[in-house]
């Protein structure tokens, strides 16, 4: 399915998809993608440090080895992706959810992030994004990034180019007529990114969520989105569907 054009509508009307579709990811992970040991949790995005929510501590279980099957390894299939790097609203980025990937044992490997509107807000809330983005990334924990909005005023040169100059100063702008990014990045001995450009009309690519340094599985971006898109309340499909592709 098509990315629409989600800066052509209320951001209120992003915020209710989003809320879906973190819901939708974490269904569909849950069903079979990851190994035994690994689950997500939807959860609310903190105004805190984003250390704050490592602390959910379950009893140790049954789910079996570390090394289920399930993951992908990098070594025998490195993620496909155009780039690869080593080294209104601010009342919705409040309330908005992202996803948590964690250990059985209630430790958080990985985190789902998708941008909305009230991230870019202000100064002050992209910063905080950005800095808790990093944060994450520096305690070993792998994130994926999903940003369906271009480049603005804060961030000229795409989200990925804020969060990466905080690791590593490189010259990168997105394709003018890609102006969209999904990127994923790998914490491990060294900080490893993933990313995509894409526009509106292209469909999501299937991107790497790593679970562990050198182990990954595709995160179903264009399955989960097509199937939020598929309720997304009718009445409103309209405002969309005639301005995209």
């Amino acid at each position: 399915m098509p990315i629409h054009d989600w800066t052509r509508v209320d951001s209120g009307l992003f915020h209710d998809f989003h809320q879906c579709w973190t819901v939708a990811l974490s269904n569909a992970l849950n069903a079979g993608v990851f190994p035994r040991d690994h689950f997500t949790l939807v959860e609310k995005r903190t105004r805190s440090r984003a250390s704050d929510f490592f602390s959910l501590h379950l009893a140790p279980g049954s789910a079996g080895p570390d090394h289920a099957a399930g993951g992908v390894a990098v070594a025998n299939a490195p993620p496909k992706a155009r780039l690869v790097r080593r080294k209104e609203a601010e009342i919705y980025a409040g309330k908005a959810n992202l996803v948590t990937v964690r250990h059985r044992h209630g430790d958080v490997v990985a985190v789902i992030e998708i941008v909305s509107p009230g991230n870019k807000g202000s100064r002050a809330e992209f910063r905080s994004f950005v800095e808790k983005t990093v944060e994450l990334i520096r305690h070993g924990i792998h994130l994926l990034i999903v940003d369906l909005f271009p480049p603005g005023p804060l961030d000229p040169a795409g989200i990925h180019k804020a969060i990466w100059d905080e690791f590593s100063e490189e010259e990168y702008a997105p394709p003018a007529d890609k102006p969209l990014t999904v990127a994923a990045y790998e914490s491990g001995p060294e900080q490893v990114a993933y990313v995509e450009s894409v526009g509106v009309g292209d469909s999501l690519p299937a991107a790497p969520l790593f679970l562990r340094p050198g182990v990954y599985v595709p995160c179903p971006l264009a399955e989960t989105y097509e199937s939020t898109w598929a309720t997304f309340p009718t009445a409103l499909k309209g405002l969309l569907e005639n301005r995209a592709g």
